[in-house]
Formats: structure tokens, C-alpha cells, sequence
């Protein structure tokens, strides 16, 4: 599974940029996004609950479906292809974990260096000015900011809304400075994290592809693993170890 000459292009890296998506998240049992209209929420269409339009017209509403994501996310735990993201993380002197995800089980499992394009779902942040709170009670509905009064909401990227453009602008700069930059669990489908990839690979990066299933990028990587990130990404790492 693991050739030989992927781990010596492993081992002269100095800078490993990595890209991961939902299929990471999957494989410690997170649903996708629609996945999770099941139960109370079966009967409502995704862009009912995840637009600024949707949250100004029906806030308690949203509130209460991002708190039952939260509520699903309790119990779920970081897989081993988490922790050997974060192992990996300890080998090199310039490693960025790019994520899609909005889960923080990067952050659980020991990555330091993440860089969130589509926020994170254990934070609220105000409607208007994005003020970041640290504690809130929604025992008597939606809460609101204590900087500026305005609605909390969850700090995530709702449909029609930009990415963070710190996140993103940080994103396409150190892809362009990659040695390694591997793919994992992201259909490649998604703009601009699409475009990643292909902007690394411009920059003179090896590109490593790993997903069970064949993505619009799989024919312009230089490896492709074509199996679930929980069972190659711990053999990568072993085999990494085996060569000190």
C-alpha cells in the first residue's frame, strides 16, 4: 500500500500542507450535512436552516438544529487517522492541516496548525460583528452577544455566505508553498478548496490523492491511495517510523 518511493518523497519534505474533508469525519461516524436531517429535522430542506436568510427569518429555529448538531458531535471521537494526522504533524517543520470539516476532531486528536475554511460548530459568534463568545445560555431562546447585543449564531459558513478570508487567503498561500500536499476524504468538487491541489501543484508539490472513491483530481496526483484515511494514514506514519 505504502511504496517505497512515496516514503522517501515523505521523508525529504519540509513543508506538508494537507486538505481533508466530510469522508475523515465519516469514518468516526459524523454525518454529512444532509445525512443529519433525520429524526425532528427529516422533513426540512438544508436551506431552510444553513443561510443568514433563513437564521433572520426563523432564528430559534436554526439555533435549535446547530444545537442538536452539537448534541450528535458529543459523543463522537476522533478516529486513527486523526491522531496520525496529528503525529505527522510532530515530523515536520512547516505542517498545515487545511479542513472543510467544522467538527474540531483535528483539534482533539493533537493538530495545532488547522486552518478551518468552513468554520467550527462548537463556537457561537454574534449575527452582525462575528464577535466570538465564549459562554452562552440559550435557556430562553437565542442567545445574544454581550459585546453588542446582536443574535448569536454558530460560527460556521452558511450557504450564499464567503469563506473566512484570513483562512482562505492563509489556505492558497501555504498550498503554493508545499513540498507534500495530500488530499483526504474531499470529492474535489468544492470551490475554491477545490482548487488547492491544483495550486500546490503549480507551486512544484508532490501530490498525494487518499479516498476510497475517484475524485475529478485523482488523475493529476502523483499517488493515489484509494482506501479509507483511517487505515492508510496509520500505515503511513508506521512506515515513516520504520525509516528514522
Amino acid at each position: 500500500m505504502i511504496s517505497d518511493e512515496l516514503i522517501q518523497v515523505m521523508q525529504t519534505a519540509q513543508t506538508v500542507v494537507v486538505l481533508t474533508g466530510a469522508g475523515v469525519s465519516a469514518e468516526s461516524g459524523v454525518p454529512t450535512f444532509r445525512d443529519a436531517l433525520t429524526g425532528l429535522w427529516e422533513n426540512f430542506d438544508p436551506a431552510q436552516l444553513a443561510t443568514p436568510e433563513a437564521f433572520q427569518a426563523n432564528p430559534k429555529l436554526v439555533w435549535d438544529w446547530y444545537a442538536s448538531r452539537r448534541e450528535m458531535l458529543a459523543d463522537v471521537t476522533p478516529n486513527a487517522g486523526h491522531y496520525a494526522l496529528a503525529e505527522l504533524e510532530q515530523r515536520y517543520p512547516y505542517f498545515y492541516l487545511i479542513t472543510q470539516n467544522v467538527d474540531s476532531l483535528h483539534q482533539v486528536a493533537g493538530n495545532k496548525s488547522v486552518i478551518e475554511l468552513h468554520g467550527n460548530l462548537q463556537r457561537v459568534c454574534c449575527f452582525n460583528k462575528l464577535h466570538v463568545a465564549e459562554n452562552w445560555d440559550d435557556s430562553d431562546g437565542v442567545p445574544n452577544c454581550q459585546q453588542c447585543g446582536a443574535m448569536l449564531r454558530p460560527d460556521v459558513v452558511w450557504f450564499g455566505e464567503m469563506l473566512p478570508e484570513d483562512a482562505i487567503d492563509t489556505a492558497f498561500a501555504v498550498s503554493k508553498s508545499a513540498d507534500v500536499f495530500i488530499s483526504i476524504g474531499t470529492s474535489a468538487e468544492v470551490q475554491p478548496a477545490a482548487s488547492l491541489p491544483v495550486h500546490a501543484l503549480r507551486g512544484g508539490a508532490t501530490f498525494i490523492e487518499i479516498n476510497p472513491h475517484p475524485t475529478m483530481l485523482t488523475n493529476r496526483a502523483d499517488f493515489v491511495l484509494p482506501y479509507p484515511s483511517g487505515e492508510v494514514l496509520p500505515e503511513l506514519v508506521a512506515a515513516l517510523n520504520l525509516r528514522r
